[in-house]
């Protein structure tokens, strides 16, 4: 029977009081542990997995679901590395991130300390099971997880290797890392209204998700929101290297939210540049949804709606706009764009850097590919999720995000008069 949501989260309350003073030499021992586990557990992982992919063919899910879903050797071998990675990195908790002397001789630190409890809500990725374990390990944070029913035998599966682990530890809570397992929609509202007990929710997954936490939460979050990508291509731009960059952004891996779904292309490449462009793309079987000028230069392209530049769509599908100017890139950029990750290329530097500038998003791409918009890739080991928020943290959310700063203050008996 499940344990009900309020009783897990009461319980990685009570461990997170303790998980909070863990040394980081603790933190990682338990950490290279669980690697191993799901290493050796491997063939087990891939067995309940198989029961959720079955599952989610026979319900006619979609094939980026899919995607999402499978859990392969390789993206088994990348969970173990993405947490022997946080393991290697410097651990976050106890930094002082800047001192003073005030003149009445009070020494005034910034230090950095765990959030408390992170509580996370995601869809189809398994993966998340063990990278935001890992994580609030890390960070001296409880975890409460909560995936969906379409990856419910695989997300148990990797939660009971980690709890397994955290049995045989004499000094860290079996509740540290705890999943939620009734998959219904009313145990997730009440983790989103769990607010004695959570520090932090962070959704990940798709506008529907999005719009229910919003709505519900009581919880302090951070939104893991769409990835409407764009990548404008200035006059200026080199053009062996534009193509390079469009076409890795959308085909190397259509389904994640870094993959560009919107091309900008200034007017000036288009008659040339841009057919021979489209017709790579077109062979790695891209569906072209174009504007009317870009229809002209490339009479094959689907005429495109104005649905299709606000829609993020997780395919080999690309939207196409031909723009006059820098300005106008921004302009449909700042108009449509998600705050997730947006790309140009230029050799103008002037261009780019205003590009950088202006554009309202939490990672910018000066000529390299928006799929480097992931937490492994910044250096982070691993992301959390990717806030499309101003708060605390923006962009790729890796160590550092999953804490906050305390301000320590050192005397020698000073007394406040006034």
């Amino acid at each position: 029977m499940s344990v009900p949501v309020n009783e897990i989260c009461r319980r990685a309350y009570e461990a997170s009081l303790v998980v909070k003073e863990l040394t980081t030499e603790v933190k990682d021992r338990v950490l290279m542990e669980m690697a191993e586990a799901i290493d050796t557990a491997a063939a087990r992982l891939q067995e309940a997995n198989q029961l959720d992919v079955a599952a989610a063919r026979e319900a006619g899910t979609s094939a980026t679901l899919i995607d999402r879903l499978t859990l392969t050797d390789k993206r088994i071998a990348g969970m173990t590395k993405a947490i022997r990675t946080i393991v290697d990195l410097p651990d976050p908790v106890g930094a002082v991130v800047q001192g003073w002397t005030r003149p009445n001789g009070l020494q005034i630190e910034q230090v950095r300390e765990p959030l408390g409890v992170v509580a996370v809500i995601y869809e189809a990725r398994p993966n998340v099971t063990a990278d935001v374990a890992a994580l609030c390990l890390k960070t001296g944070n409880a975890a409460v997880l909560r995936g969906s029913s379409i990856a419910q035998h695989t997300n148990a599966a990797i939660a009971d290797v980690l709890t397994e682990v955290l049995r045989r530890q004499e000094d860290v809570p079996d509740d540290a890392v705890q999943l939620v397992r009734d998959t219904s929609r009313e145990a997730a509202l009440e983790l989103l209204r769990a607010d004695e007990y959570l520090d932090l929710l962070v959704p990940r997954g798709g506008p529907g998700l999005i719009k229910t936490v919003q709505d519900n939460a009581t919880v302090p979050t951070v939104i893991d929101g769409d990835g409407n990508c764009h990548v404008y291509v200035d006059a200026t731009a080199d053009r062996a290297m534009a193509t390079d960059i469009v076409i890795n952004g959308k085909t190397s891996r259509p389904s994640v939210c870094n993959a560009v779904e919107t091309l900008l292309v200034h007017a000036d490449l288009a008659a040339d540049w841009l057919p021979k462009t489209l017709d790579a793309l077109r062979d790695l079987g891209v569906e072209i949804r174009g504007d009317d000028r870009t229809r002209k230069a490339w009479p094959a392209a689907v005429e495109a709606q104005e649905a299709d530049w606000e829609t993020e769509y997780l395919d080999l599908v690309l939207a196409v706009k031909v723009v006059d100017s820098l300005d106008d890139a921004l302009a449909h950029i700042n108009r449509y764009g998600t705050r997730n990750a947006e790309g140009i290329v230029a050799q103008d530097i002037a261009v780019a850097r205003r590009f950088a500038r202006a554009i309202d998003s939490g990672s910018v791409f000066v000529n390299t590919s928006t799929r480097y918009s992931d937490g492994g890739e910044f250096g982070y080991g691993v992301e959390i999720g990717v806030s499309t928020q101003k708060l605390h943290a923006r962009g790729p959310m890796g160590l550092e995000s999953l804490t906050c700063v305390k301000n320590v203050v050192w005397g020698s008996g000073q007394v406040r008069v006034l």
